[in-house]
């Protein structure tokens, strides 16, 4: 999948963009504050339907505007050309749009363009919490399994039903049974798609972790939100006078996790910076590997001032991955001269470089 054509409207300094991206690399450049990173996060939220800077709509509509549009067309794998579109009001009222037809939900526009994003909030892959680890994993299995989304949407409905009767100074048990069974039934099947995508992905993560970081020890886990050892139907059982007391439900799937140690510690806690730095692209990469091998299809990367994540070595290192990959992405960068370097000894590679300045973006030569 690649995004053949690109408009924005009223997102934040972008009054009025359009532009006809490479296939396969861009590079956008400009001062600080001039728009560099919007057109990032206008990308980011017409594929997932959020921004990756805040998940407030109100800031990502300009000064006077009433409303931010944003418009794709996405060239699927078989050549086929999809329309997306997202519009999305002050007062909060949104609607998506694929193939000219109003969806339900922007879940359907992550379907047609699958977007990883690697910028300085991807650290929270390490710092944050679990609900982070949590969605990136589910974002591949989003994208693998095409029964998850509805078991997950299924999940937090009966959570949410659960936790409404455990706040509850009475509670009908036949109506909590009921909830039970379903919610046992949801979540165990969740932990199954969860942990089958796990079992690839750390096959393909601990083949690229070696080219990315010389660190011995590194491991990655997958928990599953409750004891390994017993059923969920036990652990809701046990915990139920705590979920009363509580008034929530503690344990299950909604509580999953990724836990990334080196030899047995917190990885945040034992890497410096920079080796943090490459430990989070190495787990992105093999994210888009994974949903390469098991879909066909590819992962649009973009990724916000490289320049200043990453020193120079570790920048060709990232750049050699993704050229591999064959994948559509977007790198944005102060300088032109330092964002080129890493891609100049690959003449075979489509460049094409955009220039930022005060919201107005300018295709330059590369």
């Amino acid at each position: 999948m690649t995004l053949k054509r690109l408009f924005i409207q009223n997102l934040r300094n972008l009054n009025s963009v359009d532009v006809q991206p490479s296939h396969r690399v861009n590079l956008i450049y400009g001062e600080n504050g001039s728009g560099k990173t919007s057109i990032l996060e206008a990308i980011n939220v017409l594929a997932l339907g959020r921004s990756f800077r805040s998940h407030k709509h109100k800031p990502l509509i300009s000064n006077g505007q009433n409303a931010f549009t944003i418009f794709g067309k996405v060239l699927a794998d078989d050549q086929a050309e999809v329309p997306i579109g997202i519009n999305r009001q002050l007062d909060g009222t949104a609607s998506f749009k694929a193939n000219g037809n109003l969806v339900s939900s922007a879940a359907v526009l992550a379907s047609y363009l699958p977007v990883q994003t690697i910028n300085s909030d991807t650290f929270l892959l390490l710092e944050g919490s679990p609900k982070v680890r949590r969605q990136f994993i589910d974002w591949l299995v989003f994208h693998v399994e095409h029964k998850f989304f509805q078991t997950w949407k299924d999940c937090q409905r009966c959570l949410k039903h659960r936790n409404s009767l455990l706040r509850h100074d009475r509670i009908d048990p036949f109506e909590l049974s009921t909830w039970d069974q379903e919610l046992v039934a949801l979540s165990e099947q969740l932990h199954i798609y969860r942990a089958e995508c796990f079992e690839l992905f750390k096959a393909t993560f601990y083949e690229l972790l070696q080219e990315f970081i010389s660190v011995d020890g590194i491991a990655i886990g997958y928990y599953r939100g409750w004891d390994k050892e017993k059923s969920y139907a036990d652990v809701l059982a046990a915990s139920f006078d705590r979920d009363r007391q509580q008034g929530y439900t503690y344990m299950g799937s909604h509580r999953a996790d990724l836990r990334i140690t080196v030899n047995g510690q917190n990885a945040a806690e034992i890497l410096s910076r920079g080796q943090q730095k490459l430990l989070v692209c190495a787990l992105k990469i093999a994210q888009g590997y994974v949903f390469s091998r098991m879909t066909g299809r590819k992962t649009v990367y973009l990724i916000d001032d490289l320049p200043a994540e990453l020193d120079e070595r570790h920048r060709d290192l990232l750049t050699h991955w993704l050229d591999t990959m064959e994948t559509q992405v977007f790198i944005t960068g102060v300088e032109q001269a330092s964002l080129l370097s890493s891609w100049q000894n690959k003449p075979n590679t489509e460049i094409k470089m955009f220039h930022v300045e005060h919201g107005c973006v300018t295709n330059t030569v590369s």
